[in-house]
């Protein structure tokens, strides 16, 4: 089912619910990895996946189809991120090393990431990078979004992003190359 062919069935009454049950088993998964490779845990991933969804499912009519639809749930799985990473290191007032070395002890001991010593030493060195960071490579690296995608999703230049993954991938070579 095409995006189009998604929308109109949300937006009609009488096929409301099968539309939104579609958008979510089209998008569900994407979503899911976006948020988890951000936020490392798969508890914190879920429950993100799932506002997400209902923020979509409350703004879904509102939706101008000025860009494409998965940009538009990824700006909504975006900016959950990046907020609720915000609210984690407010709330607890913690360093930002404490919650690099409290995410990287959750690499080791998940179930859901796992891989080979160097996929694991990737996965630790994107949380030395700032958030923005951290999503761009994620986005060009992993999801193999264009730069003009990412600059519709996240409201920022083309020419930022760009430079975001440029300093993102000198980080990581850094690390790999030096711990």
């Amino acid at each position: 089912m095409t995006d189009k062919e998604l929308l109109d069935k949300i937006r009609n009454p009488e096929t409301n619910n099968y539309g939104f049950n579609m958008l979510v088993r089209t998008y569900q998964q994407k979503v899911y990895w976006h948020i988890r490779k951000m936020v490392i845990d798969h508890d914190d991933s879920d429950d993100l996946t799932q506002e997400v969804f209902i923020k979509i499912h409350k703004a879904v009519h509102t939706f101008r189809e000025d860009s494409q639809l998965f940009t538009w749930i990824y700006r909504i799985a975006t900016n959950e991120c990046l907020t609720f990473l915000a609210k984690k290191k407010r709330r607890f007032f913690i360093p930002i090393e404490d919650v690099q070395l409290e995410l990287s002890g959750k690499i080791d001991s998940s179930d859901g990431m796992s891989g080979d010593a160097i996929q694991k030493k990737l996965q630790k060195a994107l949380l030395i990078l700032p958030d923005k960071q951290r999503l761009v490579f994620n986005m060009k690296y992993f999801d193999e979004i264009t730069y003009e995608q990412m600059s519709e999703i996240t409201g920022t230049s083309v020419g930022a992003l760009k430079a975001s993954y440029h300093h993102a991938v000198k980080k990581i070579e850094d690390f790999i190359e030096h711990d």
